[in-house]
């Protein structure tokens, strides 16, 4: 062996127990990639034999294969944890072995790999023959590869050893087992929170009964900064810092930070990291409304740029490319542009040019992934934002993943990164008392996705398609492609689909989306994710299964047979134009105020509201963009677009309106009499 980069790590072996209640025994498959067949023979044999005399809790299994073979074995077999590609004695086996660890990388890139060379031409004893790598080429070698052995090695029992540490490694879960430990402890608890484990509920004849239902562990597990052994999320040190290391190292990041307060927080977070104190922001008009938020908390100065809206489905999409070039090239006093992508529709940025585009004009990019936290462990869903350079990442873990609700993160690869400020910044927003519960369910989800992400997105990828295989067949209903989804002004973006987000058409059975979301419901036991006038969306995520797909098409076939057979039509509601600022966000939602009807006589409503200034962000639910933020100048066309939204019996939810009586009101920035100049107050004294 040349190197070891586990020196100084604490490479925990799983729980043995844990592993014995599991519903399969794991199993690890290891190749060892080599076209000399003598070579990789010998060692496989030797390393299955010193597997079966050692402790093996993976299950780790040996095999040999051909570098022909490599990348069919990577994409088809889900139990494959690790490769052991040997390099030769040249120069050129080296360069092919890197060539193929890169390859592996772009397919999976949670495997582990190491390198087999003969020890001199990898840097270590005598000079060899042939002329050796640079010093370039053995340092990327070092980066792409967790270990390198020496063909001359014959201690297969270290060998193992260090293979089973890395694959453990990846495997643990420092903060989950140390919460579960000290859980099983049983500890007397004198400190938060009140119910002390339970114990207030436990025996309680008013509220025992939600004890029991939500069980023991949902009690013991939330505890509090008290128990030192747990660390600290605000200032970690020890298992919730190791914790967030594997996840920057699982999802592809320089740092990476656990959030208990959803992905709301951590998009204020990262805006206060770069806009504190005020600043030019270029920000998608349909981004999350926690940007919208953070943009008033920051006193902001926004350039919103315009969602592209699909008029046949009422679904805003991303936004050009060429507007958002545009917004960097006109605003060059700009410090930070927002994407969303994916949307909640699943479309996806082209993010490489557009983040190359912004970082040559010094702006930096927060890219919101709420919706794609998945998208690494999968080839047919990378790059990544984080792949494609975005300096900032936000994800809800909660949202794809296995993680519990609010349980977020922020990824980091800002190489102006400040450390000391980003953790001020957290904090300012972070509960003190943040749920343990939730920073394990981030600690499980991340291991999750490192050991197994790859094989249960190809079971959610393969119920993507019999779902819509199924849809189209019923000849009613249609899963919409990206073709479908994609506007024509997008057409050359190079837009993508999330294929987990499936979009149905159901304009041709005469239903609406919202009565087709309650025929479901109602009839079938089935709640999906969103609708329009003229669709409905499901998410496809690892918790889905191969029964609750049978049920959803069951209940899809059975509403086709019943359809009205007509078309549903109704017009896409298109969002009225964005007005200009007539101060800034923070201005207008911190001045003095009134509040304003907006349907109370229609006309004299429109009259009395137009030309004034919001101090609310007034949001129409679906789709969820705002019509109005504070400091944007009221139109005759805004009022008249909310003023038809809460009429008729499918009045639309609005967020951010006034209710007073049942009565709709806007709260507007408070116009104050200007004052008379001397001359003038003079003049009205003297009564001319």
């Amino acid at each position: 062996m040349l190197m070891d980069k586990t020196m100084g790590l604490e490479l925990k072996m799983p729980d043995l127990g844990n592993l014995t209640e599991s519903a399969q025994p794991l199993e690890c498959r290891v190749a060892l990639i080599s076209a000399d067949r003598q070579l990789a023979g010998d060692w496989v044999n030797a390393l299955n034999a010193t597997a079966a005399q050692h402790e093996n809790p993976f299950g780790l299994r040996f095999e040999a294969v051909t570098p022909a073979g490599v990348e069919r074995l990577v994409q088809e077999e889900d139990t494959l944890q690790a490769l052991i590609v040997d390099g030769g004695c040249d120069p050129q086996g080296l360069e092919a072995a890197d060539e193929l660890a890169e390859r592996v990388h772009d397919l999976r890139s949670q495997l582990n790999i190491f390198l087999v060379a003969h020890g001199s031409m990898a840097g270590a004893g005598s000079a060899p023959q042939t002329a050796a790598p640079s010093a370039q080429s053995l340092a990327n070698l070092r980066q792409r590869f967790d270990e390198l052995f020496d063909r001359r090695e014959g201690n297969f029992n270290h060998m193992f050893r260090l293979v089973q540490a890395f694959i453990a490694r990846r495997a643990s879960t420092p903060f989950a087992d140390t919460l579960k430990e000290y859980v099983f402890s049983a500890r007397d608890a004198w400190h938060t929170p009140g119910h002390s484990g339970g114990d207030s509920l436990r025996n309680s004849p008013w509220v025992g009964d939600f004890y029991r239902f939500m069980g023991e562990h949902v009690f013991n597990t939330d505890l509090s900064v008290s128990v030192q052994v747990l660390d600290s999320l605000l200032e970690p040190h020890s298992v919730i810092q190791e914790a967030q290391d594997l996840a920057a190292q699982a999802f592809g990041a320089r740092h990476t930070f656990f959030l208990t307060n959803g992905t709301s927080t951590a998009n204020k977070v990262v805006i206060q990291q770069i806009l504190g104190g005020g600043g030019k922001i270029i920000v998608d008009q349909a981004c999350h409304k926690s940007v919208h938020h953070a943009i008033v908390m920051n006193r902001c100065e926004p350039v919103y740029l315009k969602s592209v809206l699909h008029p046949e489905f009422g679904i805003y999409g991303p936004v050009k490319r060429s507007d958002i070039e545009q917004a960097l090239d006109e605003h060059g006093d700009a410090r930070l542009l927002v994407i969303t992508s994916c949307t909640y529709d699943g479309l996806r940025y082209d993010l490489k040019p557009i983040i190359d585009y912004a970082h040559e004009r010094g702006v930096k990019v927060l890219v919101d992934e709420a919706w794609y936290a998945h998208g690494y462990f999968h080839p047919e869903l990378r790059p990544t934002a984080l792949e494609c350079g975005a300096d900032y990442v936000t994800q809800s873990t909660h949202k794809m993943l296995s993680a519990f609700s609010q349980a977020s993160m922020i990824h980091v690869q800002d190489p102006d990164f400040d450390d000391h400020r980003f953790r001020e910044n957290l904090n300012m927003h972070a509960s003190t008392s943040p749920q343990y519960a939730m920073i394990a369910s981030l600690d499980v989800a991340r291991k999750q996705m490192a050991m197994e992400g790859y094989g249960r997105l190809n079971q959610c990828l393969q119920m993507v398609e019999t779902l819509r295989r199924a849809v189209n067949e019923t000849g009613v209903f249609r899963a919409l492609t990206r073709d479908d989804l994609i506007a024509e002004p997008l057409a050359n973006d190079n837009i993508r689909l999330d294929p987990t987000k499936v979009t149905i058409d159901i304009s041709e059975s005469g239903y609406s989306g919202k009565e087709m979301q309650i025929k479901l419901f109602d009839q079938y036991g089935i709640q999906v994710e969103k609708t329009t006038y003229n669709t409905v969306t499901v998410l496809v995520t690892l918790g889905s299964t191969e029964s609750k797909l049978l049920r959803l098409i069951h209940a899809l076939k059975q509403l086709a047979r019943s359809a009205r057979k007509r078309s549903h039509v109704v017009s896409a509601r298109k969002l009225p134009e964005f007005t200009h600022f007539n101060c800034l966000p923070a201005d207008a939602y911190f001045a003095e105020t009134e509040e304003l009807p907006l349907m109370d006589n229609g006309v004299e409503a429109t009259r009395n509201l137009v030309g004034r200034t919001s101090a609310d962000e007034i949001v129409p639910y679906p789709p969820g963009i705002p019509v109005l933020v504070p400091g944007q100048e009221i139109s005759a066309q805004i009022v008249q677009y909310l003023q038809q939204l809460l009429q008729g019996q499918n009045a639309t939810e609005i967020h951010g309106l006034i209710f007073r009586s049942d009565e709709p009101l806007l709260r507007v920035v408070k116009e104050h009499e200007p004052k008379s100049s001397p001359k003038k107050a003079a003049e009205k004294k003297s009564g001319r």
